[in-house]
């Protein structure tokens, strides 16, 4: 049988090394579990010998990063292994040897240690706020508190769902409209740059007198080939200059709120952060969380400062006394519809349930208006287009039918 070198923890945290023979990595993992040691790391004994081991600094570099389904995967996975019953550290030593991306098996591998020094999975998740949410973590402390740790990755796994499908339809639905606008540029700095220039040689060349059209495209073709490179480093300036500011609180406040009034969009990414938040609120409420640590949690994963800012004084109001309904409708940001279900759930005591109900409703509207979305914005962008193309058609044709006039005469 091979023979594997094993890196695992005793019980009382000591470090213990060594190897074992057995069929494969997770034969060995249970002779290690059986005698109370955690194993954290298990490799064939001949790779250890010959492998050298990579400078931290490259790991740190070429480590893949842990994308949401990652994460989504590893709350399905936890879900399956929890109800059926194998024990939450033998659960965790499976999917660390199993998972694919190295960066969520180092991460699982420290969440295992953490827990063989008798910290909680909450808390041990808190200390990877880059793969784990505060929205996470908090359902997860509740699923360890009520015993239902399985129903939490459940749970956790359907919002995770949700949030990514509806940002993925949002790009599905824009990837048409921001290539029309790529191409609507590339074709505006080919005429700029090539076409016009072209052209105003010859008018020039045969003293053909210009209409104003064609003079003001003459005067921007020239205007772009003195100072492109000025425009360029201005364009790149200001990109990164508002990224600097949209990194900064008060920018992030501000485009935050902006893009809630976007033409078009605007209502989307309003119903969505909406849905976010009604849907975060019924799974914290349903799963033991209090009112006002359910705002406080959920207010860090709505993806959104301005909205953040209104949740944060509905939960101030809850916790000066008030009720939700009286927040939530100092807050404008529900439709008359959604507070008076807000009421409903409130004086019945299923307040878990029409938040559910509010985020049903709010997917739906949003659905609708993506499937409508790329409609909404053809007529916009076909007008731009014939508006650019008529333009540039008479500032080019108009001289030619001049210069034919002249060649006539002559």
């Amino acid at each position: 049988m091979p023979a594997f070198a094993y890196r695992g923890r005793d019980a009382r945290g000591g470090l213990v090394t060594g190897k074992l023979e057995g069929a494969n990595s997770g034969a060995v993992a249970d002779q290690l579990l059986a005698i109370g040691v955690t194993p954290v790391e298990i490799t064939p004994a001949g790779a250890v010998q010959t492998e050298v081991e990579a400078p931290e600094w490259w790991r740190r570099l070429t480590a893949p990063p842990i994308t949401d389904v990652d994460v989504m995967l590893f709350s399905r996975q936890m879900y399956a292994l929890l109800k059926a019953g194998v024990p939450i550290m033998r659960a965790l030593a499976g999917l660390q040897q199993s998972t694919l991306n190295r960066s969520l098996a180092e991460v699982i591998a420290d969440m295992r240690a953490s827990l063989d020094a008798g910290r909680e999975l909450s808390a041990a998740m808190r200390s990877h706020p880059r793969v784990f949410s505060p929205f996470y973590a908090s359902v997860i402390r509740i699923g360890e508190t009520t015993g239902g740790l399985d129903e939490a990755f459940l749970r956790m796994f359907e919002y995770m769902e949700f949030d990514k499908e509806i940002r993925d339809r949002i790009k599905a639905a824009v990837r048409y409209p921001l290539i029309v606008l790529v191409v609507i540029a590339v074709a505006i700095a080919i005429v700029n740059f090539a076409v016009i220039p072209a052209f105003a040689k010859i008018f020039e060349a045969q003293k053909v007198p210009l209409p104003l059209l064609t003079q003001v495209l003459v005067g921007m073709s020239n205007f772009f080939l003195a100072y492109w490179l000025v425009l360029l480093v201005g364009f790149v300036a200001a990109i990164v200059g508002t990224k600097l500011y949209v990194g900064t609180q008060q920018g992030r406040y501000w485009w935050d709120r902006y893009k809630l009034r976007l033409p078009v969009a605007g209502p989307i990414i309003l119903r969505a952060t909406l849905a976010r938040f009604a849907r975060g609120m019924a799974l914290a409420i349903r799963a033991g969380v209090p009112i006002v640590q359910a705002m406080s949690v959920v207010a860090e994963v709505v993806a959104n400062s301005y909205m953040a800012v209104r949740i944060r004084h509905m939960r101030d109001g809850v916790e000066r006394g008030e009720s939700v309904l009286r927040t939530a409708s100092a807050s404008a940001i529900f439709t008359p519809v959604v507070v008076e279900m807000i009421a409903v759930g409130e004086e019945t005591g299923e307040l878990d349930n029409l938040m559910g109900e509010v985020a049903d409703m709010y997917e739906r509207e949003v659905d609708y208006e993506i499937k409508n979305l790329a409609a909404n914005i053809e007529p916009i962008l076909t007008i731009a287009l014939g508006v650019m193309v008529l333009i540039l058609a008479l500032g080019v044709l108009l001289p030619i039918w001049g210069l034919g006039s002249v060649l006539l005469k002559k």
